[in-house]
């Protein structure tokens, strides 16, 4: 009798785990994203287990989530660290892994937030605009002042 139950609990957890291991093969997800999909439908235990089996077998990470998203959002993009920092904030990835990958990565970063702020005040002088606007409207995105003045630099005002 016991070892039924246990065999039934075992194929309604591996059930689960398959149904959450869709999920998140699907599209690259966060954690939270998961615990916030399955809060509902799945016991808060049972879904614990499941994310900690998620993260040790590589499925599921926080910081490979914030990678991709930041190489996505280089390739696409012209960002601000911060808008970066905001964007991944709002996908609610845990905020002391976000931190120390920007932390860890701050040169790429730097140089990434240079080259958009380049790209966008090509952008912007080209339909006329003054610079004194372009550099506000660039600040208001979170720009550092120093990656503006030296995107600036280096495009030779």
């Amino acid at each position: 009798m016991e070892f039924t139950k246990n065999l039934a609990e075992a194929e309604e957890f591996d059930k689960l785990k398959s149904k959450v291991l869709k999920f998140v093969l699907y599209k690259k997800r966060t954690e939270n994203e998961v615990r916030e999909k399955f809060a509902e439908t799945i016991d808060e235990n049972k879904l614990e287990d499941i994310i900690e089996f998620l993260k040790e077998n590589g499925y599921l990470s926080d910081r490979d989530y914030i990678e991709r998203s930041i190489k996505e959002f280089q390739a696409l993009k012209n960002l601000s660290i911060k808008e970066i920092n905001y964007k991944l904030l709002q996908k609610k990835v845990n905020k002391n892994i976000l931190d120390d990958y920007i932390y860890e990565n701050r040169e790429l970063l730097l140089e990434f937030e240079i080259k958009s702020a380049k790209n966008i005040i090509r952008k912007k002088l080209k339909s006329e605009e003054d610079l004194e606007n372009v550099k506000k409207y660039l600040y208001n995105k979170g720009y550092m002042s120093e990656s503006v003045d030296i995107a600036l630099e280096e495009l030779g005002d």
